[in-house]
């Protein structure tokens, strides 16, 4: 069982742990604040102690594809259209490659669903 972040992304195929170990800075840079841990067997930032009960996104590897997902994705204002709204109030995009992940959209992101977290 996969206990740290930097384990899960170590065991990913090569092309899938290039796309988490871009996001994963993005992610840290846009929730300075959060805690992240590993929930449920993949990698989560939230609030709080313990990121599981107040959580903000997360990412998840696929076979082709790894997802960033947030929470309350659905709430978030996308100009650009990318995220896809998933169960409950949870919206994410997925991300084939390196070259999917968009610093300054995903930090924006990041930084409305931490202040929808908050209230």
């Amino acid at each position: 069982m996969t206990t740290s972040i930097t384990d899960y992304l170590t065991g990913l195929d090569a092309a899938l742990r290039e796309v988490g170990e871009q996001a994963r800075p993005v992610i840290d840079g846009a929730l300075p604040d959060a805690g992240s841990a590993m929930w449920h067997g993949h990698p989560v930032w939230g609030l709080g102690e313990n990121p599981g009960r107040r959580p903000i996104c997360l990412l998840k590897a696929y076979t082709s594809y790894v997802t960033f997902g947030l929470w309350r994705g659905q709430e978030i204002t996308d100009p650009s259209g990318r995220l896809e709204a998933g169960a409950r109030q949870m919206a994410s995009v997925k991300l084939r490659s390196a070259a999917d992940i968009d610093p300054v959209l995903f930090a924006d992101w990041l930084r409305q669903a931490r202040a929808l977290e908050a209230n």
